[in-house]
Parts: structure tokens; C-alpha cells; sequence
């Protein structure tokens, strides 16, 4: 059985191995700026957009609040150990979701959700998690299915902040948010 630590741990990897975009086994200011423009150019939205200016500011402030901290020894670099003990002591709280990590989900679901329904259906959801989230077909389908709460075959605003704060916040590894950036072992 896995506990807590472990499973958070998975998860964060998970996110981890995804935000370093250029491989290099570090997240710098520059990969979570790739990270927004990997979506940006997964969904042919225009560089210059409204979401696209709002994802950009919100990942800065995401690098500023929640990832440079994490930095210890000041080189402008968070690698796995910095970047997985930095989401042990930020993100302690779902009570702060909000302020943390709500402005860029909204900022990716508004880019994931490419037809303006307020919703994002499973090939919505399948593009954007495989093609720049590099999550497999299989999961992103499997995921999506368990994400989609309600049945609706859509996942609205609420379920996509739901399976956020799962993500970061949450120790259940059923929890299908546990799995949100692909299947970790448990």
C-alpha cells in the first residue's frame, strides 16, 4: 500500500516530468514559459490572445509564488527533490487553491476548451493532455472518463478545479484526479 507521502510524491514527479519541457532534469523560469507555450500552440491560439496573455502572466506568478521559492541553493533551477519538498511545505492547504493554483487553471481550461462551451469534452481534453502534457492516449481517455463526474461527457469549470486540487492537494491515490498528468504506479 502507498502512503501519502508516496503518493504525492508520484504525483508531483508526474507534474515535474511534464514542466521540465527541455529534459534537462531542472524546471527554470524558461521551462514554465515553454510549458504555457506548448498549450498555446496545441490549441492554435494566437500568441498575442487574451488567454494566451492571461496564461503567460498567471504561469509568472506561478513561477514567482509557488516555483522559484523552491529554489535553495539560488541557481535559478528547481530540480525534483527541491521542487517535490517545495509542494510538500506550499501546498499543504486546499483552502489556498484559489490564490495558488486557481488563476492558471482557469487559464488552462479556457485554452483546453476550445469551442467557448464553458466545457471540455474527452477529444478536447484527450488533445491537450497527450499532445503537450505528453500523457498517453490510454490514460488521458481512461482519466477523463473518471474526471467526468457527473457523466455528462464533459468536464465543467467545477469538475476541472476538482481535479486540480485532487492533484496537488489530495493523498487518495483512487482519487481520479491522482492521475490527472498520467497514471502513477501505486
Amino acid at each position: 500500500m502507498t502512503g501519502v507521502r508516496d503518493v504525492r510524491d508520484l504525483k508531483y514527479r508526474q507534474w515535474f516530468n511534464g514542466a521540465d519541457v527541455d529534459g534537462d532534469g531542472v524546471i527554470t523560469r524558461q521551462d514554465v514559459r515553454l510549458m504555457g507555450e506548448r498549450y498555446i500552440a496545441a490549441r492554435d491560439a494566437a500568441s498575442g490572445s487574451e488567454t494566451a496573455r492571461r496564461l503567460t502572466e498567471g504561469l509568472d506568478a506561478f513561477w514567482t509564488t509557488v516555483i522559484e521559492p523552491m529554489d535553495q541553493d539560488g541557481d535559478g533551477k528547481v530540480d525534483l527533490r527541491e521542487m517535490t519538498e517545495g509542494f510538500r511545505r506550499a501546498l499543504t492547504d486546499p483552502a489556498l487553491y484559489p490564490q495558488q493554483v486557481g488563476p492558471v487553471a482557469d487559464c488552462y481550461f479556457d485554452l483546453i476548451d476550445l469551442d467557448g462551451d464553458d466545457r471540455v469534452d474527452q477529444a478536447e481534453f484527450g488533445e491537450i493532455f497527450g499532445q503537450a502534457g505528453n500523457v498517453s492516449p490510454e490514460d488521458c481517455a481512461a482519466v477523463f472518463r473518471e474526471l467526468d463526474l457527473d457523466g455528462s461527457g464533459g468536464l465543467n469549470r467545477a469538475e476541472f478545479h476538482q481535479a486540480l486540487t485532487e492533484f496537488f492537494y489530495g493523498d487518495d491515490p483512487a482519487a481520479p484526479g491522482t492521475h490527472l498528468f498520467g497514471r502513477i504506479a501505486d
